[in-house]
């Protein structure tokens, strides 16, 4: 979710988790659909590690072990640096490199961990840049290893698609890519709202978040691609077990989903904008009904799925999300910080930690590397920051 008549990106903490569903929805319809995930307006406080976090309800005991409340993440290197609005992330198995897709350049870089060097795969063809929109999130086969196939979710002249394309390193750089396949198209696209984000389930099917693009109904209206976390086969079919029957909608009444990702139990958990009042974390049920439009943030309407945690929208912007050591860490665009969410269960063990507020500008994603390892990219070249050097890096981190 995201946008209000300012606000865009951004994370924090909430102190006052009384604010009522009365109130929070008079405010989304006053402002709906007014601006971006990225807008720079909007009041709010910020917080550090030690403040008492966002919104989250009570751990209630769930028998599963508990995150401890307080946890640590730590900087261990940076992996590289000059890279250009970039926002997708993908590991390569294997390697000791990552794949990374810059929204505004249309291209996918593979960087090695060891010494930073990049080497440009190709340019993805059809890619149309404006706004939020332009090459966005990407993902490796579950069968990469025999496949080499790269899936991205990209903005083209029309609509936001989702294609997939061999990778053979072998070739010369700038060559590397084969000719894209289109698996899904007609996902409604505009200048903010595109969502983007695309990760392969446990199951092996293909996730993919997608945003309302500012028409509030598209979220309830499961007829259309947008405002929904979508479910499919690698070759973009519904996926078997869909909970509305031939239809690759997953979850629906979401306003702009920027972040997926499973714990140990095969629980889907995602990060989403607000309007004017919350960010959410949400674990996603499928067929279940977020509610956006009618509501943001915690209701006491049964028809709609509550927020496992939330952020006021002025210390929030919630990006890429990863699970570790037994929290979500969540990358925060306008907030400038890494959020730690530690989980008992489907519940919030305890309040919303924050690291590096501020240290190193907007964050976009966070990936697992295994462990207590986690990738973590920055994003100030995407229009909205205030890059020093005109660049952004990969850091890799050790949490707990």
């Amino acid at each position: 979710m995201n946008s209000r008549t300012c606000r865009v990106e951004g994370i924090l903490i909430v102190r006052h988790r009384a604010v009522t569903a009365v109130l929070a929805a008079a405010a989304l319809l006053l402002t709906a659909g007014c601006s971006s995930d990225d807008d720079e307006k909007g009041g709010g406080s910020s917080a550090g590690a030690s403040d008492p976090g966002a919104s989250a309800p009570p751990s209630q005991g769930t028998g599963e072990d508990a995150a401890p409340a307080k946890g640590s993440a730590k900087v261990v290197r940076t992996v590289t640096e000059g890279l250009k609005s970039p926002w997708g992330l993908a590991p390569l198995p294997g390697e000791d490199a990552l794949l990374v897709s810059s929204r505004d350049e249309g291209t996918i870089l593979r960087v090695d961990t060891k010494t930073g060097k990049k080497t440009e795969l190709g340019t993805v063809p059809g890619v149309s840049p404006a706004g939020e929109g332009g090459l966005l999130g990407i993902v490796l086969s579950p069968e990469y290893a025999s496949d080499h196939m790269v899936y991205a979710y990209f903005t083209s002249a029309s609509d936001n698609r989702i294609v997939r394309m061999p990778y053979d390193p072998k070739k010369p750089a700038g060559e590397q890519l084969g000719a894209p396949d289109i698996i899904l198209r007609g996902i409604p696209k505009g200048t903010n709202h595109n969502g983007g984000r695309l990760a392969f389930g446990p199951d092996k099917m293909l996730y993919a978040t997608t945003g309302e693009r500012y028409e509030g109904p598209l979220a309830q209206d499961k007829k259309s691609l947008g405002g929904k976390i979508l479910r499919m086969t690698p070759e973009g079919e519904p996926a078997p077990g869909n909970p509305f029957g031939d239809s690759p909608v997953y979850s629906y009444g979401h306003r702009n989903v920027q972040g997926l990702a499973w714990d140990d139990k095969q629980r889907l958990w995602a990060s989403e904008f607000g309007q004017d009042t919350w960010d959410e974390l949400n674990q996603i049920r499928p067929g279940g009904n977020y509610g956006w439009p009618e509501v943001e943030g915690k209701s006491g309407d049964s028809r709609y799925i509550n927020p496992v945690a939330q952020w006021p929208v002025a210390d929030s912007s919630p990006s890429g999300i990863a699970i570790a050591e037994g929290s979500v860490w969540m990358a925060g665009l306008r907030g400038k910080r890494l959020w730690r969410i530690p989980l008992d269960g489907t519940k919030a063990a305890a309040a919303p930690q924050a690291f590096f507020e501020g240290v190193y500008g907007r964050l976009r994603t966070v990936v697992s590397e295994g462990g207590d390892k986690m990738w973590l990219m920055t994003s100030e070249t995407d229009g909205r920051g205030t890059p020093e050097s005109g660049d952004d890096k990969i850091l890799e981190l050790e949490v707990k």
